[in-house]
């Protein structure tokens, strides 16, 4: 048995607080996701634009799903599961809920599962998402940018000037989720 000289060498993962350009020995998240080559830098890349995209899509999906429950729920009661709110006034705070509508309607299970799978899965990308850009490495940012404006670009392309009317204000921007 040679017990001499013949080490490996592992790879480290550089750990950047500062805005930085690195390539090598870069890690994404956790070190399983360690880029060892320009090539894999490029592939994450644009792993990361997909995911950016992909977070796009989903947050338009939820709000096409939102207003198939919506339709759904408004066709199919009739004022009979609704439940009438006063409007809110001087004396709510600001944690109480802001509501517009004069009925609110309670959503059935199995459509409230699905939101709530949805919605989780929003948040788990868009942390993810947040973690891929507290790498610092402006490349990586880069990509997360890009993502986001191509899966905007791509996925919201179709606007209601009266819902935006209505909801002004209230629109999510450049939150995590």
């Amino acid at each position: 048995m040679d017990h001499g000289d013949s080490h490996i060498e592992m790879a480290k993962c550089s750990m950047n607080m500062l805005w930085n350009t690195q390539i090598a020995d870069t890690c994404i998240v956790f070190r399983g996701w360690h880029i060892t080559s320009n090539v894999s830098f490029f592939l994450s890349c644009l792993a990361i634009v997909g995911l950016g995209v992909a977070y796009e899509y989903l947050r338009v999906f939820q709000r096409r799903v939102d207003v198939k429950i919506a339709r759904s729920l408004r066709a199919g009661s009739n004022g009979g599961g609704a439940v009438s709110v006063p409007p809110p006034d001087e004396q709510d705070s600001l944690l109480t809920t802001r509501v517009k509508s004069r009925n609110v309607v309670a959503v059935p299970c199995a459509a409230r599962l699905y939101r709530a799978f949805l919605y989780g899965a929003a948040v788990f990308l868009s942390f993810f998402l947040m973690l891929v850009f507290m790498t610092y490495n402006a490349y990586l940012i880069l990509s997360v940018v890009i993502g986001a404006a191509l899966g905007h670009y791509i996925f919201a392309g179709q606007m209601d000037p009266e819902a935006v009317l209505i909801n002004l204000g209230e629109g999510k921007g450049m939150s995590c989720h």
